[in-house]
């Protein structure tokens, strides 16, 4: 078969339209089969595996709509334009979202009808298509979540199985948006306490007293509001797995009591003055430089090292490049099909972009950046146009000498700001942290936007 010869389906219960474009079709050199209703089109789909099909939308039994969702569930990579003399917004509105290449008006141009099938030629010629589950290279099973093979995730793998016979304590250190969340739910389901509770707490979320009284609980009366005795979540947790996310934002006060969980398992609710027993197995994440905020007087010692006993730090995306396309597979998958989405397919452009970003935002703005290309993606691939990389437009700030992973993050953190015009909410959803912990942020670092 030729490299711009198709495998064309004509579905259409006009005989005069059907032959048209049959003829017309078969004249540039396809191969083109035909059929004259919606059932009779899926046994000849069925036959011949085209790789486009052109059908009418209104059709006794099963109309168009009807067979393009039939067809995309069935052939996601098969491209279904749909033909139609009855158009409105409503239907062109259905069409794209179930997935149509594009939605032509009846009579029928030629001309129009070529140049659609001209773009579509163009686009399967540079296609990637996307793995699926089932496929033997599909980068997960669903019983995995960490998705990577690259050399430095393959350390984290063998890591988190030697730590599976025991209850070390686990620091976790790595970028914003690495998914340090994903490792610490993965200790937790390889060790002995996998069908305990399983409790994660973002420490730079609450305020103090509200992450205090969150962690240990609180007596009746122990502040305005405490109207009941109130459980924390060390006690909810049983003999499961807490993790206390971002613990580089805690206050010195509530670290020394952190120290004694970590020493005693005990601990006193707030007001209360009979001690609380935990047998939790504690991780703590932090992208912060826990080592610099010690020497600095900002953490307490004793505190980092008895958290350190284990310490795994997760690579930020830029410097695993390669598992970038599983990345992407596993992404489109899942939030394509949260969307009711069918996208299958990614051009190798699209691709090619994406693996070339430095993603400062690391996984999770590649999966912001997917969602957002799968809701405008008009067809079942995705395309340059449907991708917007943070930054690109913006113009470069003046890269610190201070290299530091602090000087980085604040940088970074200036950027988004900028990007945002100062608005604090949308620049703290682009970096997937709260709004308390940015103006921590920007204080700590003393930022402006101008």
């Amino acid at each position: 078969m030729r490299s711009d010869e198709l495998g064309i389906l004509v579905v259409d219960d006009d005989e005069a339209h059907r032959s048209t474009l049959q003829r017309h079709m078969s004249s540039l050199g396809h191969r083109v089969t035909s059929a004259s209703n919606g059932v009779e089109a899926l046994s000849r789909f069925s036959d011949t595996s085209p790789d486009v099909v052109l059908t009418d939308v209104m059709m006794p039994g099963m109309d168009g709509f009807e067979l393009l969702r039939r067809l995309k569930a069935s052939s996601p990579s098969t491209d279904v334009i749909l033909l139609t003399g009855y158009a409105s917004m409503q239907a062109a509105i259905d069409a794209i979202r179930d997935g149509a290449f594009d939605f032509l008006l009846k009579p029928l141009d030629l001309d129009r009808i070529d140049e659609v099938m001209g773009r579509c030629m163009a686009e399967r010629a540079g296609r990637t298509e996307v793995l699926r589950p089932g496929d033997p290279s599909f980068p997960t099973s669903p019983d995995e979540q960490i998705v990577g093979r690259h050399p430095k995730m393959v350390e984290i793998y063998k890591t988190i199985g030697a730590l599976s016979g025991g209850v070390t304590p686990v620091l976790l250190s790595s970028d914003t948006g690495t998914g340090k969340e994903l490792v610490a739910r993965s200790i937790h389901r390889n060790s002995p306490r996998r069908n305990e509770p399983f409790v994660a707490v973002n420490c730079a979320a609450l305020a103090d007293t509200l992450l205090e009284s969150e962690l240990f609980g609180h007596v009746k009366g122990a502040f305005t509001g405490a109207s009941t005795d109130r459980k924390g979540l060390f006690e909810l947790s049983g003999s499961g797995t807490i993790l206390l996310d971002e613990i580089g934002d805690t206050t010195p006060t509530l670290q020394a009591k952190l120290l004694r969980v970590l020493q005693e398992k005990e601990f006193y609710p707030v007001g209360g003055e009979r001690v609380r027993k935990t047998d939790a197995r504690i991780i703590a994440s932090t992208n912060l430089d826990l080592a610099r905020l010690v020497s600095e007087g900002k953490f307490r010692e004793d505190l980092f090292f008895r958290l350190r006993v284990v310490e795994i730090k997760i690579p930020p995306l830029r410097e695993r490049k390669s598992d970038i396309p599983l990345l992407v597979a596993h992404i489109l998958w899942t939030v394509s099909s949260d969307l009711g989405r069918p996208v299958c397919a990614i051009t190798r452009e699209s691709m090619a972009a994406l693996v070339a970003h430095d993603w400062p935002g690391n996984v999770r703005e590649l999966q912001n950046t997917l969602a957002r290309a799968v809701v405008l993606c008009r067809r079942s691939t995705i395309t340059l146009d449907d991708i917007s990389l943070a930054g690109n437009a913006a113009e470069p700030l003046p890269m610190p000498d201070n290299r530091s992973l602090s000087a980085v993050e604040s940088r970074h953190v200036q950027r988004v700001l900028a990007d945002t015009g100062g608005n604090k909410s949308e620049a703290a959803r682009i970096l997937g942290i709260s709004r308390p912990r940015l103006n921590r942020m920007t204080e700590r670092w003393d930022l402006t936007v101008s």
